[in-house]
C-alpha cells in the first residue's frame, strides 16, 4: 500500500469526542464494532474461564494443540468478548488453534486492577494448556499485566504474547503522546488522558501492572509487538520492546510506516494488516511448537 492510500485510510477515522459518557462511548463502538461478519466457518458459544464470562471463538478446522487467549482492546472503558472476536477469529482461522476472547471487567465501574483480576483468573484455569496470550491497545496492556502478575504468583508464563499497538503506559509519558497527536487519526493526549483516569480511579498510573513500560520484564515469554507509525502509542510499543531487549526477554517489533491504531482491524483492504496477522499467526505456532516440545517460553 502506497504512503497515499495510507493516508486514505487514516482518513477515514475520527478522534472521538471528549467528554462522553461511558455508556456513550460503549454504544458508539459496539454499534461500529459489535456485529462485524466474522465467516460463515464461525461459531461463538458463551462459556466461562476462571469464573470470568467469555466466548469461544470455534473456526472450522482450528483443532490444532493449543490456545489462544485474546484480550480485547477499548481504553479499559468499552469493549467486549465479540469485539475481540474479530481479531482472535483471524488470528485462530491463520493458526488453526482455538481461541477464547475475555469478558473482563470495565472500568469505571470496575476500576484497575479489575480487569486484570479477571485475565489472570481465566489464565490461571487455562494454565495447564499450552497457551498464547493476544490484545489489542489496553488488551495489549493487560496482556502484559497478566504475564507480570503469573509470573508474580509462580504460574508457568504462557508460550508467547502478541500484542498489537499496546497501551502500556496509563502515564502518558511516551514522547509520541504528544509528537504524534496530530497524525493520529483517532487519539490525542486528551483522549487517552481522559480513558486513563477512569480506568485507573485514583491509583497511581506507575503501577507496573498499569503501565507494564516501567516494570521488570525479566523472565516473560516471548513477545511479538505490532504497532504503526501513526499512533500517540508509537513510544507505548518502542521503550516497552527496548526495554524488554534490555533485560534478556525474547521480543519482537513490526512498525509499518503511517498506519493507524490496531491497524490489523484493516485485513482484507490494507495489505500490511494481513501480513501484520500473518507473521502474528507463525508466531504463535512457533511458540506453540517450541513449547511443546520443551523449549524455554
Amino acid at each position: 500500500m502506497s504512503a497515499e492510500e495510507r493516508e486514505a485510510a487514516r482518513s477515514m477515522m475520527q478522534k472521538g469526542e471528549l467528554g462522553r459518557t461511558p455508556a456513550e462511548q460503549r454504544a458508539e463502538f459496539d454499534e461500529r464494532f459489535g456485529s462485524l461478519p466474522l465467516g460463515d466457518d464461525v461459531t461463538l458459544v458463551e462459556r466461562t474461564l476462571g469464573g470470568v464470562p467469555a466466548l469461544d471463538v470455534r473456526v472450522e478446522g482450528a483443532d490444532q494443540d493449543g490456545v489462544i487467549l485474546y484480550l480485547h482492546g477499548g481504553a479499559y472503558v468499552i469493549g467486549s468478548a465479540r469485539t475481540g472476536a474479530n481479531l482472535a477469529v483471524p488470528l485462530s482461522r491463520r493458526t488453526g488453534v482455538p481461541a477464547v476472547s475475555l469478558e473482563y471487567r470495565l472500568a469505571p465501574e470496575h476500576p484497575f486492577p479489575a480487569g486484570i483480576h479477571d485475565a489472570l483468573a481465566a489464565y490461571r484455569e487455562l494454565a495447564g494448556q499450552n497457551v498464547v496470550i493476544a490484545g489489542d491497545s489496553a488488551g495489549g496492556g493487560l496482556a502484559l499485566a497478566v504475564l507480570l502478575a503469573a509470573r508474580a504468583e509462580g504460574l508457568p508464563q504462557p508460550a508467547g504474547a502478541v500484542l498489537f499497538s499496546p497501551w502500556t503506559d496509563v502515564a502518558l509519558t511516551g514522547p509520541s503522546i504528544d509528537s504524534r497527536g496530530d497524525y493520529d487519526p483517532l487519539f490525542s493526549r486528551a483522549n487517552m488522558a481522559e480513558s486513563a483516569e477512569l480506568y485507573l480511579g485514583g491509583a497511581d498510573p506507575h503501577n507496573e501492572l498499569a503501565s507494564p513500560v516501567f516494570a521488570d520484564l525479566k523472565g516473560l515469554a516471548p513477545l511479538l509487538v505490532q504497532v504503526g507509525s501513526a499512533e500517540v502509542l508509537l513510544d507505548d510499543s518502542l521503550r516497552l520492546v527496548a526495554r524488554a531487549a534490555e533485560q534478556e526477554v525474547d521480543v519482537s517489533l513490526d512498525v509499518v510506516a503511517g498506519a493507524p491504531h490496531v491497524y490489523q482491524y484493516f485485513a482484507g483492504l490494507m495489505p500490511e494488516a494481513d501480513e501484520a496477522l500473518d507473521h502474528a499467526a507463525a508466531f504463535i505456532k512457533n511458540r506453540l511448537r517450541d513449547k511443546s516440545v520443551g523449549g524455554v517460553a
